[in-house]
């Protein structure tokens, strides 16, 4: 009898569709969350080297929670590659001009830094309001 340890495909992945609600929770709880259903750990069949996730469409991100005072305080750094070319913009900033960045950096800092990682980061789609376009996938709602 072989015994061995059960490596999933691509293949072996039926890729649901899940549709999350942003309004009042709390942001870093809510990318743990997310990175977890992206990445597939969720799954029995997970496989750290393979992409056994699911595809997850955040809505209202505009609504998402900060706690404490990180608004103020909690930074995002982008450097442009010249000296003396580095930029700074707070969380309140960026929750002002494009809220979706927020869930999607803290939900990109949580998955692989590798070719994997960058694959499953495509199949996160967010949107600061209440409407979008992927009602043709039927997602499922989940509830966090």
């Amino acid at each position: 009898m072989k015994k061995y340890t059960y490596s999933a495909k691509e293949s072996d992945n039926e890729g649901r569709w899940w549709l999350v609600d942003a309004e009042g929770m709390v942001l870093g709880r809510l990318a743990s969350a997310i990175a977890s259903r992206i990445r597939g750990k969720h799954n029995p069949l997970f496989t750290p080297h393979t992409d056994t996730g699911d595809s997850v469409i955040v809505i209202n991100a505009e609504k998402v929670v900060l706690t404490g005072r990180k608004m103020e305080q909690k930074k995002y750094y982008r450097h442009s590659g010249y000296v003396g070319g580095l930029k700074t913009t707070s969380a309140r900033e960026m929750m002002e001009k494009k809220p979706e960045n927020l869930i999607r950096f803290a939900v990109k800092g949580m998955l692989p830094k590798n070719r994997l990682g960058r694959k499953l980061f495509k199949k996160l789609r967010v949107y600061a309001g209440k409407q979008h376009p992927h009602t043709a996938q039927q997602p499922e709602v989940l509830d966090l």
